[in-house]
């Protein structure tokens, strides 16, 4: 039961995360998870549709995000810190400094047992899955790397299109709703653009491969000093980064799964 499985975490504090992000807002999300599905083996989209049944990756991609408006104690106060990590600037994410209520890489490990126990439950698997969909994306936004002083960029108040907002929420949502382009088409375009050899490169498994490049790719996404007035100019020098994660995102998520879902090695 989900209870059990995460009992040694209940009663963490929320208080201790920072504040609530959502990494690529939905759009992002979905574009993430629909080039993943193009890439699945065989064996992981069977794997993928006895939990989810006829659920995409993409529809799959937004669901901890949804639930974190239940006002139960799991989604209020246990589930928050697994959407991302921290790392000090010139610092290496190391897994065994993760905080007691975990995060991002943490909660991809004990999910991705959860999908692989036999003893697990449908509902449990489910979560799990879903979970894994959403983690993996939130790990390629660089700004879900924080670097512990900020929140993750929340607090850089910034102006963005002509109205106040904070420079996580200009990754979130903002340069990927300034294409004007549903997930899909998105997805579709970028898709097209993935070569043979960018799927050999791009399709590691480790979760601390992908938080070292969003933590360097972080620290140089930051507006000058002063510069609080994001225009054209700051999409024009970032849309190339935002895409290339999106990208790598949806491979990669391909990837975990397909490793995830493939037979266990013997010996």
């Amino acid at each position: 039961m989900i209870t059990r499985l995460l009992a040694p975490l209940a009663g963490i504090a929320l208080a201790l995360a920072p504040a609530p992000a959502f990494a690529w807002g939905k759009t992002g999300h979905r574009v993430v998870g629909a080039i993943a599905q193009r890439y699945l083996t065989p064996r992981a989209a069977v794997g993928v549709k006895r939990i989810l049944g006829s659920e995409t990756l993409a529809e799959a991609s937004n669901w901890p995000d949804f639930m974190r408006s239940d006002p139960s104690d799991f989604w209020q106060h246990t589930a928050g810190p697994w959407h991302y990590v921290t790392v000090p600037k010139g610092k290496m994410y190391v897994e065994a400094s993760a905080p007691p209520e975990g995060d991002g890489v943490t909660a991809l490990a004990r999910f991705s047992a959860t999908v692989r126990d036999p003893n697990a439950n449908l509902a449990d698997k489910q979560l799990a899955l879903r979970f894994i969909v959403h983690i993996v994306g939130d790990l390629q936004q660089p700004l879900h790397a924080g670097n512990g002083t900020d929140k993750g960029g929340n607090e850089v108040k910034v102006t963005f299109d002509g109205k106040p907002t904070n420079l996580h929420a200009v990754w979130d949502s903002g340069l990927i709703d300034d294409e004007q382009l549903s997930f899909s088409e998105m997805a579709s375009w970028l898709r097209d653009r993935i070569t043979p050899a960018d799927l050999k490169t791009w399709s590691t498994t480790d979760p601390t491969v992908w938080v070292a490049e969003s933590a360097a790719l972080r620290d140089r996404i930051y507006p000058s000093p002063g510069e609080t007035n994001l225009s054209y100019r700051y999409v024009f020098d970032h849309k190339a980064q935002m895409e290339l994660r999106l990208e790598q995102g949806g491979v990669r998520l391909a990837a975990y799964l397909n490793q995830l879902f493939a037979p266990a090695k013997r010996g």
